[in-house]
This record gives C-alpha cells, structure tokens and sequence, in this order.
C-alpha cells in the first residue's frame, strides 16, 4: 500500500497544472462507475452536478469526480474530464448515446498572484483533460492539480492523499484533499499540525503536538487572507454501499477536516467532501461496519490535511504565503 486514495483498487488520479496562471485540477477516475454521495458545510461553495448524488435522483453512479482551483471558471475543468471520457465510451447509457457522470468542486485561488487575464474563455477546459489523460495510480503530493495555487492562512496550501484498513471489516479507506482553507492546519504560527494524533509512521514529520499549548493556538488568523478559502475532499471505500450510505460517509468524514484545520466550515469556506465506493467488499453489519468506515474516513481525511501542506513546496514571487518546508524542512 501506497498511502494514497488510490490504493483503493479500480481508482486512478491526474493532474494538470497552469504556472502562469498558478492554478490547477485534479481528476479522479473510476474504472468502472460508482457510487457516491456528498456532504457541503462551507458557506461558500461553488459545486457541479452534485443534485443527482441524492439517493432519490435517477442516475445511480457517476464515472469521475474533478477538484480544481479557479472557483466559478473551474468548473470548466470537468468537461475535459467529459471530453475524455466520451473519447473512451463511457457514461450513462441513453439511447446509443453515453453522458459522461463527472460532478465537482471549485476552490478560490484568482488572487494568488498568477497572471488570471486568460481572454475569452479560462484554461480550465483543457487542464482537466489534461488532467484525466495523466490520471494512473500514482500521483504527486503538494503544489500540484487543485492544490497548486492554494494556501492557508499561514501556509502554502496543497494537496495530500491518505489510505488505511478499517478495524473490524474487510474494507479499505483512502482520501484525497485540496487543502486552501481560511484558517490553519498547523497549530497556531507554529510548526505542529491538528492532525498529529492521527499521524503514522512520520508520514507528515512525526512532530507530535507541542509540549504546551502555545498563545496562538486558537487565535483567530490575523487577517482574511485573499484567495484562501474551501477545503475540496473525497474518501473512497471499497466497501458496498448504496447513495444514501455514501452521504452517511461524506457527512462523518467532515470531521476529518474539524480535526485538521482551525476555524472551518466558515462563511468564507466552501469546504465540500465526496465519498464513494466501489462496491467490491460486502459488509457483514451495514451499520456497525459503516458506522467503522465513517470514523476511519474522518481520522484519514485529517492525516491527508496534514500530508498535502506538509508536501507543498512554495511559489516564489507570487502572493502566497511560505511552505511549512521553506519554514521547518
């Protein structure tokens, strides 16, 4: 096992980046379509295709999810990810024709400092079938796909990736966050992460939590710092379960990002979790082993917080803030 959402067999990942414009997507691939439901808390979300996720709507599965920087203009990404999935035949069947599932979320990175005046129409199109070309079972951690241009109110933002076997069941859980949230992943201006108790093997430095509580530790961030806001998020299982569980596993993986970042799910936040399963591992109690699964998912989700502004590196010369590497190493 990697560490990575993609241990999660039947799950690929891409990324697409613009330096120019210091912005990016991440798509996810499914290799074959699957289940999923959805959880907003933030105030000030910007997502796609996210009503039919509902347990009553009509269409049962989905074939990709796609996060990407660039709020409204982002959501562009996901007809590359269409594009090149109706290259492939995918999609729901209507008639002969196949309509590619993609829902997806937006993050806000306009006023990081990268050159935004792209003309007519934004780059984002192309970024996420860039981004669904390169999806494999490997993918980069940091400044990359939708963490790129992102940051925190202290912190360089980025993307990280987490997995782990859940206790008492057969089934897996992996997750997958773009971190560019308005308050801080690190305990207060120092180099100590919320997240460290769900921390394993020094996976984002093996600091632990600080000898004392420091003076800063709760402090609102100093000022709203432009450009950081929503946390984007998906946890996937390979355990079965039906749309209406998948929301039950959305809803439990929020507190992942309560357990990772101080303040959250805030007016200035859009902060959206995706969970979905890829149906290969029955459960033997759906709602003690669901019940496992969402706790699982919520202590994951707050390690890959960790994880992907510990991999950040920095963009010099733009208007972002240091990468907790340029700060601590």
């Amino acid at each position: 096992m990697r560490s990575l959402i993609t241990d999660i067999a039947g799950i690929r990942v891409g990324h697409a980046e613009d330096a120019r414009v210091a912005s990016g997507t991440t798509a996810i691939l499914f290799d074959t379509a699957v289940v999923a439901g959805v959880d907003v808390r933030g105030g000030g979300p910007g997502t796609r295709e996210t009503d039919l996720l509902d347990s009553e709507r009509t269409v049962e599965r989905i074939d990709a999810l796609v996060l990407s920087g660039g709020s409204t203009f982002g959501l562009d990404a996901a007809a590359g990810v269409v594009a090149h999935l109706a290259e492939a035949g995918r999609g729901f069947p209507i008639g002969a024709i196949r309509v590619p599932i993609v829902p997806g979320a937006i993050l806000f990175d306009l006023l990081n400092g990268g050159d935004k005046d792209w003309g007519r129409f934004s780059p984002y199109r192309d970024l996420g079938y860039a981004a669904a070309a390169a999806a494999s079972g490997d993918f980069a951690l940091g400044t990359v796909g939708a963490g790129y241009g992102a940051r925190t109110a202290n912190l360089k933002g980025g993307l990280g990736s987490a997995s782990a076997g859940v206790a008492g069941t057969h089934a897996r859980i992996g997750a997958l966050v773009a971190v560019n949230a308005f308050g801080r992943v690190t305990v207060g201006e120092g180099r100590h992460f919320w997240a460290a108790p769900f921390e394993r093997d020094g996976e984002f430095g093996g600091l632990g939590f600080p000898a004392s509580m420091p003076a800063d530790a709760f402090t609102w961030p100093r000022e709203a710092p432009p450009g950081a806001n929503t946390t984007l998020a998906i946890v996937a299982t390979d355990a079965v379960l039906t749309k209406a569980q998948a929301r039950r596993l959305a809803v439990m993986a929020q507190d992942g990002l309560s357990r990772a970042i101080h303040p959250v799910h805030t007016p200035l936040d859009g902060d959206v979790v995706f969970a979905v399963s890829t149906g290969r591992v029955p459960l033997a109690d759906p709602i003690a082993d669901l019940a496992r699964i969402g706790a699982a998912a919520a202590d994951t989700l707050a390690r890959a917080v960790a994880i992907g502004i510990h991999a950040a590196t920095g963009l010099p010369g733009l208007a972002m803030p240091p990468a907790w590497r340029d700060l601590w190493g």
